[in-house]
């Protein structure tokens, strides 16, 4: 069978002498996707691995073709169809027995929104999937609109002065599918994050992980600073960093300070807060809220 051509010469889906997102990629300089591929690059290791990802910032990554920044198969997708495309790569997989996991890359639009029927539809059939949904809470690869993953008292191109629901929770979702596996990932705890996709990669069925991404373009902040919303997010209880078996078990793997001081730092660090108030009062009751119904759900083993 011939092998696909990435960057303009045939590479084995077994090479993993290079990253899987090389260099000359076009992301914008401190993407949080680039950094959770290059996280997923180090888990998977010399597992062979093709990717499907739809139309986001992940599929601009590679560049024009028939070069590509991926060191992997890669099948670009429609919007709404990611799911639907790696359930045949994975099923094509199974059939000529490889041992090739199959990873679908989608941001918060085509995971959230547009492609949220075949995500349900593969997570219900509980398909051999690796899902990683980097969430950078906008749709950052057409300027910068509002998802169902956007916050609230966010600006975006379409909520300028901010949006005024809360954003929508995903892992709720996929726990309510009883997928065998689902977690959330911090990119300021890299053991914890690597573990749990090292976790995902060796299980069978449909897996989901879910990934905050700083987007220094559409949250206008400061590219060094990714890392360091990241960790407030964690400190104040904004993003809960846990995992779900079955959708049964639930372990919380970091439990938050709450701290109001690094929720205001959080907001205040970037532009897309700044054009409305944000009602913080509202958004700490929120946490709250969310707070006692997860720890109310993990305690219930």
């Amino acid at each position: 069978m011939q092998e696909p051509i990435l960057g303009g010469m045939a590479q084995s889906e077994a090479d993993r002498s290079e990253p899987l997102l090389r260099c000359g990629n076009t992301n914008c300089g401190g993407c949080g996707m680039s950094i959770g591929l290059q996280f997923l690059s180090r888990a998977i290791a010399d597992t062979p691995v093709r990717m499907a990802i739809p139309a986001c910032c992940a599929f601009v990554a590679p560049g024009p073709f028939p070069f590509s920044g991926y060191g992997a198969p890669v099948v670009g997708s429609t919007f709404a169809a990611t799911a639907a495309v790696g359930t045949g790569l994975a099923q094509v997989a199974r059939l000529n027995d490889e041992k090739t996991r199959t990873i679908c890359v989608a941001g918060d639009g085509g995971t959230y929104d547009i492609g949220m029927a075949a995500v349900s539809a593969a997570a219900e059939r509980n398909e051999d999937l690796l899902y990683f949904c980097y969430d950078n809470e906008i749709y950052g690869n057409t300027g910068g609109q509002r998802s169902s993953a956007t916050p609230m008292g966010a600006s975006t191109t379409t909520t300028p002065g901010g949006k005024d629901v809360e954003k929508k929770d995903m892992m709720a979702i996929m726990i309510a599918h009883h997928v065998p596996y689902a977690a959330t990932l911090s990119l300021a705890d890299p053991g914890d994050a690597l573990r749990k996709m090292r976790s995902a990669l060796s299980m069978t069925g449909f897996r989901f992980l879910h990934m905050l991404a700083p987007c220094p373009t559409g949250w206008r902040s400061e590219p060094a600073e990714g890392i360091e919303l990241v960790r407030l997010a964690v400190r104040s209880g904004l993003y809960a960093v846990y995992e779900a078996f079955d959708g049964e078990r639930i372990d919380i793997n970091i439990e938050p300070e709450m701290s109001a001081e690094a929720l205001e730092r959080y907001f205040s660090m970037q532009g897309r807060f700044r054009r409305a108030p944000v009602p913080l009062d509202r958004i700490r009751a929120g946490i709250e809220k969310s707070w006692r119904r997860l720890r109310a759900r993990a305690s219930e083993e």
